[in-house]
């Protein structure tokens, strides 16, 4: 094979799911990364596609330690850093706010580096998640994700049998048409939307489309993950036997 046909170790690592490509060149340079048993300590070394990549123990066991968290965000907090006086997600994550039984208790050191993977805008509720976790942020981020996002939308205004199929699919936005989406009443004022996208507050500009104001949205579901009955600014770590 020639050297064109290579590939950077730390892109296949990413694109496996391994890490994030900053968190490969961190293991790299510290020699916890192995291609087909070899050790690796260059960075920008690349291998075949089909090449064994492996983690050494201690990256492991570092990534197990790694935090993913899920808050029930209210209204009027931002998801990433803070903006035009309002407070980031991230304020809320504390001992106070934890859900009362989870199963592991809050550590200080789980807000180093907690990032949100994915936004939820000002004027929402719902499940934010918030991690430390390359891995988790590329698969709910990543510009190659498929991963449902569900949300309960209440709306005013009137909505006909076009109008709802336009939402299901027809519209565009910034020039684009956007993916097909689930689109489908849940009561007499409130749609529900399942998305595999999620352009700037796109559910609001969806509706106005078609006639419609959102008078409130909340997410429900991220992949497998459900909001659930958490509480309203309460927070808790992703289970062991939860994944999306």
């Amino acid at each position: 094979m020639n050297d064109t046909q290579l590939i950077r170790i730390s892109k296949l690592m990413a694109e496996r799911g391994l890490c994030s490509r900053r968190e490969a060149d961190a293991y790299i340079e510290r020699g916890l990364v192995f291609v087909n048993g070899e050790q690796v300590t260059q960075l920008g070394s690349r291998a075949a596609p089909d090449a064994e990549i492996t983690l050494a123990t201690t990256a492991q066991a570092q990534q197990a330690r790694l935090a993913t968290i899920l808050l029930h965000k209210p209204i009027g907090y931002v998801s990433g850093q803070a903006e035009d006086g309002h407070q980031p997600a991230v304020m809320l994550v504390g001992p106070q706010s934890q859900l009362a039984g989870d199963a592991q208790r809050f550590f200080p050191g789980c807000l180093k580096g907690l990032a949100p993977a994915g936004r939820l805008d000002i004027d929402s509720t719902g499940l934010l998640i918030l991690t430390q976790d390359g891995r988790v942020a590329r698969q709910l981020i990543g510009a190659d994700t498929d991963i449902e996002k569900e949300y309960l939308v209440r709306v005013a205004g009137q909505l006909d049998e076009q109008g709802l199929k336009l939402l299901n699919h027809g519209l565009s936005l910034d020039g684009k048409v956007l993916k097909p989406a689930k689109v489908s009443w849940q009561n007499e004022d409130q749609l529900r939307f399942i998305l595999k996208e999620g352009k700037k507050r796109q559910i609001r500009r969806m509706c106005e489309l078609v006639g419609l104001r959102v008078t409130g949205l909340k997410r429900v579901r991220l992949g497998r993950v459900m909001l659930g009955d958490l509480p309203l600014g309460q927070w808790r770590y992703l289970r062991a036997d939860e994944g999306f």
